[in-house]
């Protein structure tokens, strides 16, 4: 699952051979000219026929199909000349447990990485990078945390049916909570309501980089130091609240961890976004479907890597899961002739 908004510098290690891309610095526009980098045999192999991806609409697959057979130029945004055609394949389902993006990654980079790590090392970069961010840096940073997590309630209403309140409740006083909820109950309040109050009273927001860090950590294993509580409000007020109690909920992946992502491999990320799904949600066909860029804060060492976003049904008509796309990079289609430029 996830959540479509920062930014983050230091690995260098190289593709296995079995990566669909290579690095950055085993080929040039000159070798691509002459050479196709991927065989065609395998790439057929790999490539999973949109037709088969659940969860797509008619011109959807159309346009994706087009994006697949006439590939997509990336062009270095630093060195100049220099230039890849991709063509993109589905990567194939990953489990919706809140952990997609990490694990999209993986197997879109084709590293041995599994995708708890993945998770580790995004929270990583982002702390060394906020550690070194400046007053203003830091501020952008912690609004951006706060609009996603900690909404302005009186706010927003316009885009949103439903907004989320994101609060961390560490799992050694789940008990205490629950016992200081129930004595309330007990007196005859209406318990979501004091649910309510109990977790805003004693859990922490998630509201700025410090409390960002500690929520990008949870994958909903038992060995999370805090459980996700997740308050839903309408315009009428409190709707909902999930309490998470079996502490297997995940943090979403969100655009400041992609970012925090593309700087920690020194490569740019594609997500390749669903525009709407449901036949009463589309839009026209040449726009149902778009890139959103994410570039890393240091050098770029190596091409991009795509991901897949796309809605799951709950979501209405947003993108809220991430699957990977396999990239294959070839010379057998010209530039002036691909889908799309990047």
């Amino acid at each position: 699952m996830g959540k479509l908004l920062c930014d983050s510098t230091t690995v260098t290690e190289t593709f296995q051979t079995s990566s669909p891309t290579v690095p950055w610095g085993e080929h040039n526009a000159a070798t691509l000219e002459t050479v196709d980098l991927v065989d065609q045999a395998i790439t057929a192999m790999a490539a999973a026929p949109w037709e088969e991806v659940i969860g797509l609409e008619d011109p959807q697959r159309r346009h994706l199909t087009k994006l697949h057979a006439k590939g997509v130029l990336w062009n270095h945004p630093k060195v100049h000349g220099s230039s890849v055609v991709f063509r993109l394949s589905h990567g194939g389902d990953v489990s919706t447990d809140g952990n997609c993006l990490f694990t999209a990654s993986q197997r879109a980079m084709a590293r041995d990485v599994d995708a708890l790590d993945l998770r580790r090392r995004t929270v990583k970069r982002f702390l060394l990078d906020l550690g070194s961010a400046n007053e203003e840096e830091r501020q952008v940073i912690n609004d951006a945390i706060r609009n996603m997590y900690s909404p302005d309630l009186r706010n927003g209403w316009g885009v949103h049916v439903v907004q989320e309140v994101k609060l961390l409740a560490k799992k050694e006083e789940r008990v205490a909570l629950d016992f200081a909820i129930d004595e309330l109950v007990q007196l005859g309040m209406q318990r979501e309501l004091v649910a309510e109050s109990i977790y805003k009273e004693r859990c922490v927001p998630v509201n700025d980089g410090s409390s960002w860090a500690k929520y990008m950590s949870i994958s909903g294993s038992p060995d999370d130091e805090y459980d996700i509580i997740t308050l839903q409000y309408t315009e009428e007020g409190l709707l909902s609240v999930d309490e998470n109690r079996e502490g297997h909920t995940a943090a979403f992946g969100d655009d400041i961890a992609i970012e925090c992502l593309a700087t920690e491999f020194k490569r740019e990320i594609y997500v390749l976004q669903v525009q709407a799904h449901g036949s009463d949600a589309m839009v026209d066909e040449d726009n149902c479907v778009f890139f959103l860029p994410h570039h890393p804060r240091s050098e770029i060492c190596e091409p991009p890597f795509f991901l897949f976003m796309k809605g799951t049904g709950w979501c209405g008509a947003g993108a809220d899961h991430y699957e990977p796309l396999i990239a294959h990079a070839s010379s057998l289609i010209p530039p002036e002739k691909v889908a799309l430029i990047l």
